[in-house]
């Protein structure tokens, strides 16, 4: 597969759970897809707190702290952005993409999102691809979920976005952590109709008697 014509955009908020994210890369960049990245101010705590890891700020430099923990080192296409380059290519309409995927999304991401703010390049990029009538996918990884959390998701989803909680289905009998993390990933790509995780689909002749 050769690198797709026009990138997909993938956002990192600080919610935790950045397995989703660094799982989601490994796949796309094996299979030579084209990536631009963002994420949030907070995702750099989140890295720290949980893996007691520094994530570069430097464009270049992220980009290989990104491939280093994937384990994808030449395939694909990364750009890395700063969270806070708010005239960056993906703030744009006319730079066209294929969409957008928020993973992880926080519940404050969210909330700003259904709100319509652009506080940051994420929220200005995702903004962008609901005004562009573009894909815009949210997964959101936060348990329980008050009131307030359901409103702005359902806000988001009135608005066009799709929302691909982080709920893992156990049909495909997983055996590890990656496998009950890569369904989630591939349920998320799926809503942009790639397919390139390799997963056990629901077999319709399979019976739940």
């Amino acid at each position: 597969m050769s690198l797709i014509s026009r990138p997909l955009i993938i956002g990192v908020s600080g919610a935790s759970g950045l397995i989703y994210a660094v799982r989601t890369l490994k796949f796309l960049l094996e299979a030579d897809y084209a990536i631009e990245l963002v994420a949030s101010k907070a995702t750099y705590m989140v890295w720290q707190a949980e893996h007691a890891l520094r994530m570069p700020a430097e464009p270049l430099l992220q980009e290989a702290f990104w491939r280093d923990q994937c384990g994808v080192e030449h395939r694909g296409k990364l750009t890395c952005h700063p969270w806070a380059d708010v005239g960056a290519n993906i703030a744009s309409g006319s730079f066209r993409t294929v969409g957008m995927l928020v993973i992880p999304c926080s519940m404050s991401t969210a909330a700003k999102l259904a709100a319509g703010l652009s506080s940051d390049l994420l929220e200005r990029a995702a903004d962008v691809q609901l005004k562009e009538n573009r894909k815009l996918v949210v997964v959101p990884r936060e348990t329980p979920l008050s009131l307030i959390h359901l409103k702005n998701l359902t806000a988001l989803a009135e608005a066009g976005a799709r929302i691909v909680p982080a709920i893992p289905a156990w049909y495909h009998k997983p055996q590890t952590i990656e496998d009950l993390v890569d369904f989630v990933v591939a349920r998320a790509l799926d809503q942009f109709e790639i397919d390139c995780v390799k997963v056990e689909r629901w077999k319709e002749a399979q019976s739940c008697d």
